[in-house]
């Protein structure tokens, strides 16, 4: 199982998208800066979970992925956002 999430960065009000097995530890990687090149390494401030789902293969993870990223996806997941 895998999961596809959204974190979100209040300070500086961006979103990621992502896919992994292990959320909890995703989630740790983003906030500690591990990956000094990545996207969410260039913002301070804590990332928070906004929303995930659980899909069954690596494949279906990617494709929800793109679809999360695409305008509409993007769109979708601003509803998740609370002030």
């Amino acid at each position: 199982m895998f999961k596809v999430y959204c974190i979100y960065n209040s300070y500086h009000k961006k979103l990621y998208v992502g896919q992994t097995k292990d959320i909890n530890e995703r989630k740790e990687l983003h906030n500690s800066h591990i990956f000094k090149n990545s996207y969410t390494a260039r913002f301070d401030g804590e990332w928070k979970i906004i929303y995930s789902e659980t899909v069954e293969s690596r494949e279906a993870a990617l494709r929800r992925e793109k679809q999360l990223k695409s305008f509409r996806g993007r769109e979708f997941l601003k509803t998740f956002i609370r002030p």
